[in-house]
């Protein structure tokens, strides 16, 4: 039986195919992992939200007492001196929570903003290495089909393919475009 002669190019078809695929294979874990911290950010984002509304419920309880207090004051019915100094006493008491929950509340709100953007940014990084996978898979697609056949134009256009997902996989990390 005479063994059929390997054609050279065929070496560096192989080893293409085993770059890609691990360039495919990096791009969906790490597309994974932003993902993932997109969904972690977006709750952790939710979470401060909610907590930031508690607070602007507690500021609003406390600003309806005040107010109600202050219109008492206004009106002075039958209210004693003792009264008077009680009410302004609560009055300023309120005040100072209202302030205190309103300080809370932008420092909440600084923070679900941060976190967005956490979302926002890893979200666009998982975005770009999914075209990275989408490009890498077809040009391993291409390199097979052209290994079968021994067809060298399908190969380059493999590699071709190939370049343009190497190229969203780098710039899944450092986002130069998209």
């Amino acid at each position: 039986m005479v063994e059929e002669k390997k054609e050279p190019w065929l070496n560096y078809l192989a080893l293409t195919t085993v770059i890609l695929a691990v360039c495919a294979t990096l791009s969906t874990f790490k597309g994974g992992s932003f993902s993932t911290r997109s969904v972690l950010s977006q709750t952790q984002a939710a979470n401060q939200w909610a907590y930031y509304q508690a607070k602007g419920i507690k500021t609003y309880l406390y600003e309806i007492q005040k107010e109600r207090l202050e219109m008492e004051l206004e009106e002075g019915n039958d209210l004693s001196a003792a009264a008077v100094v009680s009410h302004t006493k609560k009055i300023a008491s309120y005040a100072d929570r209202i302030a205190k929950y309103n300080a809370e509340k932008a420092s909440i709100e600084k923070e679900a903003r941060r976190l967005e953007a956490i979302r926002d940014d890893a979200q666009r990084h998982a975005q770009v290495f999914s075209i990275a996978v989408i490009f890498l898979q077809i040009a391993i697609l291409l390199s097979s089909v052209a290994a079968l056949m021994k067809k060298k134009l399908v190969w380059y256009l493999g590699l071709l393919t190939g370049t343009i997902g190497i190229v969203y996989f780098a710039n899944g990390f450092l986002l130069w475009f998209m």
